[in-house]
């Protein structure tokens, strides 16, 4: 069967996916029901989202086998890049004749039929920066179909079923090139940073993937990037060498910045530009110009200087496909943030707890920056790595990052994609982070954290719980203790 677009399965032909329980998968799952399919999956870990499909009519079955196929009987298998070749489901669909494809592949596809999509990639603020264009464009009384990596509370869900056809809004992850696959009218970079070291081999590397990004976006169709990332204007340079061999010129671009911060790539102020920039509680205020007018005036819920950025980019994207300043201003105010960026999960003797995904050297620093600014006694840092080659390779930038820490504990490195290799663990960095004079420490389990903070924190401090879901879920455990 072709996979030129989804016009090669109309409504009535069936999708099985395999480990359907993942955020992005069970989106997807969501919507290719929304658009006629018929939809069924396979994960080994029950949760409430699996149960969440079952309630609209979608089947999980609780294990991996080659009987569910034979009952299923399905039109396509997808799957993430984390299912192992060895998997019962995959093999007995190649071994039949199955259609089998990545979920990057199959979303790709997806995106091939709306009329317009935007696509917001960018190594770090992908989830918040696409969580804001969603409830602009909703607050502006535009119907998106959205697709999240989070839980976003306006969704109820990590999924916004809107239009069929009109427009998408998606998140765009580079991790193993899947962005490649994805066709745009509206593409963002909102930065770009070393990470999946896995996959790339040098942030030279990461570089060139973003510019080949561009090769997808339409002839007409407006890139958004930041005027002041030097990456982001390497990529931008390369960005000729990738569309020209297909015959497309260079994109409409649009700028974004702070004024007084430097001329973007045309030798001006960046199209949209935030100034009078001030802090109220760690969440900034400020106005918004477009090519050097009031475009509004913005009160974010959210903290850090990095939101700043993010929600400019936002609004830039947000205006091309019928957005407005004035619900731009609406919709931000009463934004908290996506689930697992800079969520408040409640008290721990009196202390607030903060989770966020900032798992990244980069992320660690803007969210610390932003808590920072937030008014609070001592800061209590928990902080889980993530994969082992990711600790390996930027080790001296996770020091580097949480040297400054009042005090940091470590949970062991996390990685449910990669095998420990035995080298490298998070008390390799909690004994050089001491060695240079910090504050560190490492614990051997979840239940020894608990009980060092239950020793140290007082009201009124922060518990800042960073890194991938495992450790945040500590956040609601402890929470749960208070009451």
């Amino acid at each position: 069967m072709s996979t030129e677009g989804m016009r090669d399965l109309p409504s009535g032909k069936r999708v099985f996916f395999v480990g359907i329980g993942g955020i992005s998968m069970s989106g997807l799952a969501r919507i290719a029901q929304n658009y006629g399919l018929i939809v069924a999956g396979s994960d080994m870990h029950p949760s409430a989202r699996t149960a969440e499909l079952e309630t609209i009519g979608i089947h999980v079955y609780g294990a991996h086998s080659a009987e569910n196929l034979k009952e299923f009987a399905p039109d396509i298998v997808v799957h993430t890049a984390a299912i192992l070749p060895g998997n019962p489901e995959l093999a007995y669909a190649k071994e039949n004749g199955i259609t089998v494809m990545e979920r990057s592949v199959f979303l790709g596809l997806i995106t091939k039929n709306f009329q317009n999509v935007i696509n917001i990639s960018g190594t770090h603020g992908k989830t918040t920066t696409t969580s804001m264009v969603s409830l602009i464009l909703m607050e502006s009384g535009v119907n998106p179909t959205v697709h999240l990596g989070a839980e976003l509370e306006a969704f109820h869900g990590t999924v916004l079923l809107g239009s069929k056809d009109q427009l998408l809004v998606s998140e765009a992850c580079e991790y193993h090139r899947s962005f490649l696959e994805f066709y745009s009218t509206v593409a963002a970079i909102t930065n770009i940073d070393y990470d999946h070291v896995d996959c790339y081999s040098s942030i030279d590397e990461v570089i060139d993937v973003f510019a080949q990004f561009t090769e997808k976006l339409s002839a007409d169709g407006t890139l958004v990037i930041p005027a002041g990332d030097r990456n982001v204007q390497e990529a931008v340079k390369r960005m000729p060498s990738y569309r020209e061999k297909l015959g497309l010129g260079t994109p409409n671009i649009l700028t974004t910045g702070l004024v007084g911060e430097g001329v973007d790539f045309f030798g001006r102020e960046p199209d949209f530009c935030a100034t009078n920039i001030e802090f109220v509680d760690g969440c900034a205020r400020f106005d918004v110009l477009y090519q050097g007018e009031q475009y509004t005036h913005i009160q974010l819920s959210i903290p850090g200087m990095h939101n700043v950025y993010n929600t400019l980019t936002a609004i830039a994207c947000a205006s091309l496909t019928g957005g407005t300043g004035e619900a731009a201003t609406k919709a931000l105010a009463g934004f908290t943030g996506a689930e697992g960026r800079f969520t408040i999960k409640g008290t721990f003797k009196g202390a607030k707890i903060v989770a966020d995904y900032a798992h990244h050297p980069s992320a660690a620093r803007a969210t610390l920056d932003a808590a920072s600014h937030v008014p609070h006694g001592k800061t209590w840092v928990v902080f889980q790595p993530l994969t082992y080659s990711r600790t390996k390779v930027l080790f001296e930038d996770y020091v580097t990052s949480l040297l400054p820490c009042e005090h940091v504990f470590f949970d062991e490195i996390f990685s449910d994609r990669e095998i420990n290799p035995g080298d490298i663990s998070s008390r390799d960095i909690a004994e050089e982070i001491n060695r240079r004079g910090g504050h560190a420490e490492f614990f051997e389990s979840k239940d020894a954290i608990v009980d060092r903070l239950s020793s140290c924190v007082n009201p009124d401090d922060m518990i800042l719980i960073l890194g991938p879901e495992d450790i945040r879920s500590l956040g609601d455990r402890l929470a749960k203790m208070e009451n």
